[in-house]
Parts: structure tokens; sequence; C-alpha cells
């Protein structure tokens, strides 16, 4: 198990396929993340929440960084601080570094309600006040194990005017 995202020094990795687009992030983007949280001490459904972000500094594959560049930029993330897991993942390992302006927020924000898919099972997606802020993501709303979602043009100012409030 390992934290991806770090929000000591703002890296994230991830070798998969469906992250293999963050490597197109560029400076000043805005990458969100958010996680699946419920109630412990209070009854709370369980749902997504916006947890942080990152004010991208770089992003790239592994392999478009020099050996300097990784070690100064993303040496505290898993994925290169473990020689044997970076060896394995270097081709295909999606590297994002966040500038100072990243945040952990110190309270997560609701960004899902329960929706369906096609055959009426409950899915999350993203809520339709927060629509409002990041649009419904080309109609693909749902947020559940899903690829990154790219928030329309349209959507940006409004998008980053609220996540840059966060903090």
């Amino acid at each position: 198990m390992h934290a991806d995202p770090e929000f000591e020094t703002f890296t994230y990795g991830d070798p998969t396929p469906p992250k293999r687009g963050l490597r197109e992030l560029q400076a000043g983007d805005l990458l969100v993340f958010y996680a699946g949280l419920e109630g412990s001490d209070f009854q709370r459904v369980a749902a997504l929440y916006i947890v942080g972000f990152f004010a991208v500094e770089c992003a790239g594959l592994a392999t478009d960084f020099s050996s300097g560049d990784l070690q100064r930029l993303f040496r505290a993330n898993f994925h290169v601080r473990h020689h044997a897991v970076f060896t394995r993942q270097r081709e295909r390992l999606v590297l994002v570094k966040g500038t100072s302006a990243s945040r952990l927020l110190e309270r997560a924000v609701l960004l899902s309600e329960t929706g369906a898919d096609a055959k009426g099972r409950p899915l999350k997606v993203i809520s339709r006040p927060m629509r409002q802020i990041f649009g419904d993501f080309q109609g693909k709303v749902s947020l559940q194990r899903s690829p990154p979602r790219t928030v329309s043009a349209e959507y940006v100012g409004s998008a980053e005017r609220f996540i840059r409030a966060l903090t």
C-alpha cells in the first residue's frame, strides 16, 4: 500500500492505461483528486469527495524525464522511490508534479450523488450542483472507478475559481 497522490512534495504516479492521458497535463493546469468517503462518528452515506488538487508544474511519462529530474522532482513518489517498482513500470509510468500552490484539503467537499447505470444499478455520478461548476464531462457523469475526466472549455473558469477558493 502507498499514498498516491502524495501531498508532502505533491507527486502522483500511475502506470495504468486509464491514467495515461494525464501525461498531457500542462504547467498551470489543475489536477483534482477525489476519494470515496463515508461518515464514521455520524450517519453519512458513502459518497465521492474532492480531497485535494495539484497546480501542475509538469507531467509526462517517466521516460520523458532525465534521471536528475526524476530524483529532483519525484524522489518522494512511491513508483520512483522503489527501484524494482520503477524498473518494472518505467515505460508506462505517468508522473505528475504539483507546485507549492497544490493542496490537500482540510475538509473534503462533496462531489457525487447516487445515480444509476443502464441496468438500474446504483453508481456515483457528479452531483447536479457540481455540474453547474464542472459541467457534465461531455455526458460522462459517472465518477465511479472512472478514467480521468476533462472539464469542457466553457466550465474551466468556474471550475478553477471553485477549486482555488477551497484553500
